[in-house]
């Protein structure tokens, strides 16, 4: 406090402060511009009233801004003084004003006096000052370069930075002013740069709160850089293929600078970089030899320098150089492998190979030996080609084989690569307990070794197999890939670019070695093999499902599996998803990866369907085409039991109707074939007008009906006339005649029976009467001196004109027709013209007179039918 006392004394003679007042009022310490105070510390200030001021020390108020402060913060000096302290914050940017504002006065003017408060940080000392002068052609460039760490706290208030650099003991002093707030970096210049004497060089910062100052102080090569070496060329020696020799040019004269180097290199395959130590490059030289390099390989070489006494700026790295050693003979044998298909009487084994690892060259061709059973023996030169270094060849089942490999270069050949390849048979045991898993987008393989091994033999190494499946019909490709791991591994990762989403199949086998002589033989065992994905995804396409046969209420779909280069992963199973056409309501049912086929169950007849199968893999699945089907009307079976039940049932109605037409036939006859009585039957045979029946008269059979139609003399008067024209109807119509034959006759006329019958109003279609004349005698018989008798039959048949004159029958001479019913006219009288026996009436060929003349027949029938249906018995 006693401090703060003194210079409150101090300022108060100081400056008035600005403000507007009535020189009542002032404010210590006083400044025309803003004062500077420190962030985080105190700050006191002190209101005076000056002489003659109507007020007092209880009137004072003190404001920061246009906040009042608390009364705590006051101290009262005296009567005309008051002081305050604050604690000063980092965003204190304001008035502190003072204040005499009482009411009690207000016929008093009103006092106020202010200072501005600005808050600050005082500079820190910069940190790491460095200072580089870099070559300029032959010499060390006079700008120095200098930097620094400002540190990272802002002053808030205007800071300055000047960097200074001289030599000791000299008057002259180099000046740099820093423009940039908080600056970093600044350029003096040195007018010309001192060579091999002390340079020292500081900086200084400045505020309004205090300063700092860093200095730096060494020779003078410390400061300089100089540039990387000139025209670095790296040489080759064809008698050192380990070697490269390094030839450069110093950058500037060592009378300025003496540099040491350094030397660092790299194989063009590599990222790591060998330096060679700077003990074997000290010194003024411009040559180098790298040793123990591989042969025929490519490395790149770089070079730097660097002042030798108490330097600390490398120049920077030359250009890079690249250069290959020359060619060595291979250090290893080639990698020899096989690949075996069985065939139907045979084995195919593809030979391939990689080019040794240690080629120290490039390869010009192979020596391919084989050896089968010790009888055949090949020997051949193969031009060495990245693209397609195999052999084929055919080995039957029961034949063993040895195969030796050999690579040659430009500087000689490469050790032996031996493999053997047993009889079908004889098979060496393999792994155990084979697997396979994806780790960092690798495929990780694992598997347990056999044990015990079989005696003589010893593990040798593993051999891991991938071959891509389905494999690439490029002719230049390597049809499988291959590594080799220790025999104490049985763990390992594929160190091989596997493609994703492709199908691969792995195979773990155990190299066996055995030694029968000198020479150590190989031979793989047994392989174990599992198909892998180093990374799955969905199906490319879906499967192509189709209808083989549609039911009524089933449907069996086939597919056929995808392309394996399309599944993309393993196919955990198939979903199919059928609906109704026009309702797209899906069902669906899952089966396996391995089934292609299944039948839907449950399905409406006769209904158009859709369907498709979707493939499915851990990745992802994807739809198939559609396919639309139909199922059937009827089920298998009923439409042949519909059309069995339609012919056992017309085959029951046909019998039926047959039982029924046997059973009712005499009622069918009548129906279909009317009674008509037998002539031959008729009573007309006995009767007479004058001659009454009697009733035991025998009955006649009349078979043979004989009627002298055509005859003009046996005719009736009345039809003569009319005579042509009847013969010619006769002879053109046909009529049944009611004893079941057809007729020449021509249409009915009416008869009448004999008036004491009472039947002379008859007609046609009345009940017609047959007359019988009954003569004598018949064709050269003696006739009968009876009388002639006539009979009347009860028959439906109408009469003939003939019968209604009786009297005209004796005068009948002319050729006559006649009727037979059941057996074979006489020739030339009769000719059936109708089946079934039926009678025909048609005119005689006119015979030849007799010189006798015949009589009249003994007996004649005329008759007309009317209606057909008549059978006879």
């Amino acid at each position: 406090m006693g401090s703060s006392h003194h210079l409150l004394v101090f300022l108060m003679f100081l400056h008035y402060a600005v403000g507007f007042t009535y020189n009542c009022v002032k404010i210590l310490p006083d400044s025309s511009s803003s004062i500077v105070v420190e962030v985080g510390k105190n700050f006191t200030a002190t209101c005076h009233l000056l002489e003659g001021c109507a007020y007092t020390s209880d009137d004072i108020e003190w404001r920061l801004g246009n906040d009042s402060i608390a009364k705590q913060s006051y101290h009262r000096i005296n009567e005309t003084s008051v002081s305050v302290t604050i604690n000063i914050s980092s965003d204190m940017n304001a008035w502190l004003k003072c204040t005499a504002p009482k009411e009690s006065l207000s016929y008093k003017p009103k006092i106020i006096y202010g200072i501005f408060l600005r808050a600050g940080y005082p500079p820190l000392k910069p940190k790491n000052l460095s200072c580089i002068a870099v070559q300029e052609d032959k010499d060390i460039s006079p700008n120095l370069s200098c930097s620094w760490d400002p540190g990272s706290r802002n002053p808030l208030i205007d800071t300055t930075y000047t960097v200074y650099a001289n030599v000791p003991g000299t008057v002259l002093t180099h000046k740099a002013d820093c423009k940039q707030h908080l600056a970093r970096f600044c350029v003096v210049n040195l007018e010309t740069f001192p060579i091999h004497m002390v340079l020292k060089v500081w900086v200084e910062v400045k505020n309004a709160l205090g300063s700092e100052r860093s200095e730096l102080q060494s020779d003078s090569s410390y400061f300089a850089k100089p540039n990387p070496p000139l025209n670095v060329q790296v040489l080759t020696e064809d008698k050192f293929p380990t070697s490269l020799v390094v030839t450069w040019k110093h950058p500037i004269d060592r009378t300025i600078l003496k540099l040491s180097y350094a030397i660092r290199y790299r194989k063009v395959t590599s990222n790591v970089w060998i330096e060679v130590p700077e003990s074997f490059t000290r010194g003024y030289i411009e040559s180098f030899r790298l040793q123990s390099l591989e042969p025929y390989t490519q490395y790149v070489v770089q070079m730097r320098c660097i002042g030798e006494s108490n330097s600390s700026y490398w120049s920077n790295w030359s250009p890079s150089v690249t250069e290959r050693t020359t060619e060595a003979k291979p250090a290893s044998a080639p990698d020899l492998w096989r690949i075996i298909r069985p065939t139907s009487n045979s084995r195919n084994v593809t030979l391939i190979w990689k080019a040794p690892v240690k080629a120290n060259g490039k390869i010009r061709f192979y020596n391919l030996s084989i050896n089968q059973n010790n009888e055949k023996f090949e020997s051949h030169n193969i031009t060495a080609d990245n693209l397609s270094q195999m052999y084929s060849m055919e080995l039957p089942a029961g034949k063993m084989a040895s195969i030796e490999i050999t690579a040659y270069n430009s500087a000689g050949e490469s050790p032996k690569a031996t493999l053997s390849i047993p009889r079908s048979d004889k098979e060496l045991p393999g792994v155990k307990d084979m697997s396979w898993s994806v780790r960092d987008e690798k495929l990780q393989v694992k598997w347990t070794a056999v044990l015990p091994l079989p005696h003589p033999l010893k593990l040798s190494e593993y051999l891991l197999e991938w071959v891509k499946i389905p494999q690439s019909v490029h002719q230049k490709e390597l049809p499988a890939g291959w590594q080799r791991v220790p025999k104490n591994v049985t763990v390992t990762t594929l160190n091989a670019g596997l493609e994703k989403f492709k199908r691969y199949n792995i195979s773990v086998y155990p190299i066996y070695k055995y030694q029968p002589g000198h020479v150590w033989h190989f031979q793989p065992g047994r392989p174990v093999t599992r198909p892998a994905y180093v990374q799955q995804g969905p199906p490319k396409e879906g499967p192509t499902v189709t209808v083989t046969k549609s039911k009524k209420n089933s449907a069996e779909l086939t597919w056929e599996e995808t392309p394996l280069d399309s599944h993309q992963g393993f196919i955990i199973h198939y979903t199919i998803f059928y609906a109704i056409g026009n309702t797209k309501q899906w069902k669906s049912e899952t089966v396996g990866p391995n089934v292609h086929s299944y039948v839907l169950t449950d399905l409406a007849s006769e209904t158009d369907y859709v369907v498709y199968v979707m493939a499915s893999t851990e990745a992802g699945s994807v739809k198939g085409t559609d396919c639309t089907f139909k199922t059937m009307k009827y089920g298998d079976g009923e439409v042949e039991v519909i059309v069995v039940v339609v012919c056992l049932s017309f085959l029951f109605l046909t019998v039926f109707i047959i039982m029924i037409c046997l059973r009712k036939r005499e009622v069918i006859k009548k129906l279909l074939w009317p009674q008509v009585p037998d002539p031959s039957d008729s009573s007309i045979a006995h009767w007479s007008p004058d001659f009454p029946i009697k009733a035991d008269l025998p009955k006649e059979d009349v078979s043979v009906v004989e009627v002298d139609v055509f005859d003009g003399k046996s005719l009736c008067e009345e039809d003569k006339g009319v005579l042509p024209l009847k013969k010619d109807k006769y002879l053109s119509e046909e009529h049944s005649s009611g004893i079941g034959g057809s007729s020449c006759m021509s249409s009915p006329r009416h008869s009448v029976s004999d008036s004491d019958e009472g039947d002379s109003g008859q007609t046609t279609s009345s009940t017609v009467q047959y007359s019988t004349v009954l003569g004598s005698g018949y064709k050269g018989q003696t006739p009968s001196h009876q009388p002639p008798a006539f009979a009347r039959s009860e028959s439906t048949q109408p009469l003939l004109d003939c019968e209604e004159h009786p009297d005209h029958l004796n005068e009948s001479q002319s050729r006559s027709s006649y009727f037979r019913r059941g057996r074979e006219l006489e020739p030339g009288v009769l000719a059936p013209e109708c089946d079934g026996g039926s009678l025909t009436f048609c005119p005689v060929q006119e015979e030849e007179p007799s010189p006798v003349a015949e009589e009249p027949p003994a007996s004649a029938l005329c008759y007309m039918p009317q209606k057909s249906g008549y059978r006879p018995q």
